[in-house]
């Protein structure tokens, strides 16, 4: 499976605007609200932050992966926003997350479904090179093309 087969070009955003993690977290899932992925964006978000009560997502290197597996949830789907001032996210390595990928799984599909887009996600993150690429990306397109390398 490639990251890009629970994507669309339009769940990329390469100048994700938003002051805080409550914001990101808002603007993400309004795109997968638009997309058709939730069947309640509040459940979801409900779900979301229930995560990130258990430990922080931002799991260091400017990366954070917010996610939630919620029967508010239609299909399995990934939403990226690349921050340019970066969002305090209580990275374990104290930097602010500048790429945000946000995670949405079904609650039925959860167990292996999730497990599998992270470590998909965190083999290819592990990259610095391919981090820096993305970090450098100033279109949708660009973008895109980067996130087609993962998986």
């Amino acid at each position: 499976m490639k990251l890009t087969e629970l994507m669309t070009e339009n769940l990329v955003d390469p100048a994700l605007k938003g002051a805080g993690k409550d914001e990101v977290i808002d603007l993400l899932i309004e795109k997968l609200d638009a997309e058709g992925v939730l069947k309640s964006k509040r459940k979801f978000k409900k779900a979301i932050e229930k995560r990130e009560k258990e430990g922080s997502t931002g799991i260091g290197f400017k990366v954070a992966i917010p996610h939630g597996k919620s029967k508010a949830v239609n299909k399995p789907a990934v939403a990226f926003g690349l921050s340019s001032d970066g969002v305090d996210w209580n990275s374990v390595d104290g930097d602010k997350a500048q790429l945000i990928f946000m995670i949405a799984v079904p609650e039925e599909s959860a167990g292996n479904e999730h497990l599998k887009i992270l470590q998909m996600l965190s083999i290819k993150l592990m990259d610095e090179a391919f981090r820096n690429e993305l970090l450098q990306a100033s279109t949708q397109e660009e973008a895109w093309q980067l996130l087609e390398q993962i998986g």
